[in-house]
């Protein structure tokens, strides 16, 4: 079945609306490369659009009734958004689900050290990345660090254009001919992504001939003092890594790709190209027929593990909360909302590259420029790990997007035993809900700079949009 571009289908009206739209996208995405920065993003648009904090209307006592819009975050890293529609909660949700983090660096517990008279921090990459790209690259730095008097200092250091930026080093090609015999997998070792951050020493420690042996043990860590100078500066010690969060991404806007603009090229688009629709759908939508629910949730790329991924209870207590604030509860209602919910695990997908043909077979491939991609099942080798779409579901969903106009198409992760991936699809899947995966396709994914069609990210928003009707 031939895809046709979405392109073709614009009028002048939608192609204005389209650029605006991935205007602000751009925008959102070169602010938020944590997922704290988009969690309070989304907070800070929620409340614009009349959201209140769910935490708030259950201290007050309030009922939620149809057209409430609540909020509720978890731990500043993930966040869920709500808007009660006029059906009974136990008839169903319409759930669109994304997550908001992406495969990066983590500055470690005890990162800082001096070698060779310069500075560097250590870092455990975070999530599937190819260890090679990630070096001479300008590197920033995002997070907080947490103090023992409850304290935090947020830091963003490599995005405004005075800031300074950071890099990972790599061996000349002149003295490389051990590295490049090596596998790619290889060429970089994980313990050698540390990043540089200073070449200064710390001046005046002693200027006497006759240092005294103390003088000469300074010396020894002269840059790694001035550093920690520079920290006290802004209110940091040493010993406050333990409690930090630092997280190194590329550092520098997203962009416009292509004599024709028709392309995005930024960091985290797995998944931020499906959260921001997901968004959008959810905070501009008058009161729907059944609650509908925006998930932006944290740790996808390790497993949706922890108090904020998608394996934990947190988004079933927070059902059980809107619940109790609507009408008596009780567990058999909560079951009952669950499993006759609908959901879109909005997470991105292949795109077919040409130039990486082999690994792709191309007519069940996701091709950009047309439209939002549904995955009906991931994973890998004979679907393992994944969850497999029910066809009366995606008819459903055909028939919904058909009547809005939505442009989609339908693939798989690449050639079979090719590979393969996985998402928060299954975890939702096991409450006995309704689950498919639909997003955008990428090129480069889980590179530090990676490739969507503005196309594609504009078709999701209408597919989310159309799905929450559904």
């Amino acid at each position: 079945m031939e895809r046709k571009s979405a392109w073709k289908r614009y009028n002048e009206e939608q192609l204005n609306d389209l650029e605006q739209f991935a205007a602000d996208y751009k925008e959102f995405i070169t602010e938020c490369k944590t997922e704290r920065e988009c969690v309070n993003r989304a907070v800070s648009m929620a409340k614009v659009c009349g959201f209140k904090n769910l935490q708030e209307v259950i201290a007050r006592g309030e009922v939620l009734v149809p057209g409430d819009r609540v909020y509720s975050v978890q731990m500043g890293k993930q966040i869920m958004l709500a808007v009660i529609g006029r059906e009974p909660i136990e008839k169903g949700m319409r759930i669109i689900g994304a997550h908001i983090d992406s495969p990066r660096m983590d500055i470690k517990q005890n990162p800082l050290y001096e070698a060779g008279k310069m500075a560097y921090m250590d870092t455990h990459y975070y999530g599937g990345i190819k260890k090679y790209q990630w070096v001479t690259l300008p590197l920033a730095l995002h997070g907080i660090v947490c103090k023992k008097d409850k304290s935090a200092v947020s830091l963003s250091i490599g995005e405004d254009p005075e800031d300074p930026v950071f890099c990972v080093s790599d061996l000349l090609i002149h003295l490389a001919a051990d590295q490049m015999s090596k596998p790619a997998s290889q060429a970089i070792e994980g313990e050698k992504l540390d990043i540089l951050i200073a070449g200064r020493p710390k001046i005046n420690i002693s200027s006497d001939k006759d240092d005294s042996k103390e003088d000469k043990d300074k010396e020894k860590e002269n840059v790694k003092s001035f550093v920690l100078d520079k920290l006290r500066d802004i209110g940091i010690d040493e010993a406050d890594f333990q409690s930090a969060e630092l997280e190194v991404v590329p550092a520098g806007p997203a962009r416009d790709l292509g004599l024709d603009r028709s392309m995005i090229i930024g960091y985290g688009h797995d998944d931020r190209s499906c959260a921001y629709p997901t968004l959008m759908a959810l905070l501009h939508m008058d009161t729907p027929r059944y609650t509908s629910v925006g998930l932006l949730v944290d740790k996808e790329e390790i497993g949706s593990v922890g108090a904020t991924g998608m394996h934990s209870r947190y988004f079933e207590n927070m059902v059980a909360e809107m619940i109790n604030c609507m009408t008596d509860y009780t567990d058999l209602k909560l079951r009952r909302a669950m499993m006759n919910s609908k959901m879109l695990s909005c997470d991105v997908s292949a795109g077919y590259d040409p130039l990486y043909a082999a690994a792709f077979e191309k007519k069940n491939a996701a091709h950009m420029g047309c439209g939002v991609v549904f995955n009906k099942f991931t994973g890998s080798r004979g679907k393992s790990g994944s969850n497999d779409a029910n066809a009366e579901f995606i008819a459903d969903i055909r028939a919904a997007l058909d009547t809005a106009g939505v442009t989609y198409q339908t693939a798989e992760l690449g050639r079979v035993d090719e590979g393969g991936g996985g998402t928060i699809a299954y975890i939702m899947a096991n409450y006995g809900m309704q689950v498919i995966d639909c997003g955008v396709p990428v090129l480069s994914m889980h590179a530090p700079w990676e490739v969507i069609n503005k196309a594609d990210l504009y078709e999701a928003m209408r597919c989310y949009e159309a799905f929450l009707d559904l």
